[in-house]
């Protein structure tokens, strides 16, 4: 007898890889500002040598950042992976018929393709 608890126990495992890569991400993004966000408060202290000083101390959290938004999307892609390679391991009656099977893969490389190109974003900016 078919058991869809263990197809949707593999959906949620995926889902929660999805919101933990997203989180990795968005913690990218604010390290990545943060020192942009210390440079305008040196700038709005107006002591010159300050904002020289944040200014020259700004790309290392810039590159955190970007390693980290980086590392959201691969997670997100590994999950994806092993979604894909769990669910072919599947028996076929263990496989529900869904109304729109290739969801969860369209979320999860539309997130990760996000991920990439906010990376893009923060090196070009």
């Amino acid at each position: 007898m078919p058991d869809p608890r263990v197809f949707f126990a593999a959906e949620r495992t995926l889902l929660a890889w999805v919101r933990t890569g997203l989180t990795v991400m968005a913690l990218g993004f604010v390290v990545a500002r943060f020192g942009f966000f210390l440079t305008l408060v040196a700038t709005s202290s107006g002591v010159q040598g300050a904002v020289n000083h944040a200014s020259h101390l700004h790309w290392p959290s810039g590159l955190l950042g970007t390693i980290l938004v980086l590392a959201g999307s691969a997670i997100i892609l590994g999950a994806l992976h092993n979604h894909r390679s769990y669910v072919r391991s599947l028996s076929p009656e263990d496989v529900p018929e869904l109304a729109i099977p290739w969801l969860t893969s369209l979320l999860s490389l539309t997130v990760a393709t996000v991920g990439v190109l906010l990376a893009v974003y923060l090196i070009v900016s």
